[in-house]
């Protein structure tokens, strides 16, 4: 019996490497859209119509919450949040805030987060997240918070 043996070409196996290479770029690519589908990346206006405005002096506690000053606006703030979110958040941070491990997951801040979350807010970080400070006022910062708040498990 004779068998025949046919010239293998080093592109017709695939290999670990090149399997690995295909599945890093197919990941990174879905990765991106699913970044981008999220919404713009621009920061856009937040409309607080119907919520009260904070002013200036900055509040180290989410007035919104139930329990504090403006308690009685919070099912507003949260709808409120949940638009701003959607447009300035959601992007990096994933839909209803659930990050998916690249960036960190909103819904582990706690209450006494509110100072934290200010600031970050407001100042940005070193590692990629921006600044808000000119495009975010105070109302839509707390009402952003509120609806983060009301989407944690």
């Amino acid at each position: 019996m004779n068998r025949i043996f046919f010239p293998v070409s080093p592109l017709a196996a695939p290999t670990s490497r090149r399997l690995f290479g295909i599945a890093f770029l197919a990941l990174s690519l879905g990765a991106a859209g699913a970044a981008l589908g999220h919404g713009d990346v621009t920061p856009q206006e937040v409309d607080t119509k119907g919520l009260p405005d904070l002013g200036e002096a900055p509040l180290m506690e989410n007035p919104f919450r139930p329990g504090n000053e403006h308690a009685e606006y919070h099912d507003l703030a949260v709808e409120v949040g949940e638009r701003g979110y959607g447009g300035n958040c959601a992007v990096c941070h994933g839909i209803q805030a659930m990050s998916g491990g690249l960036t960190p997951d909103l819904r582990q801040l706690e209450e006494w987060d509110d100072e934290f979350y200010l600031e970050r807010v407001v100042k940005g970080t070193e590692r990629g997240m921006p600044s808000f400070r000119e495009n975010l006022d105070q109302t839509a910062i707390w009402a952003i918070k509120s609806y983060i708040e009301s989407v944690t498990p």
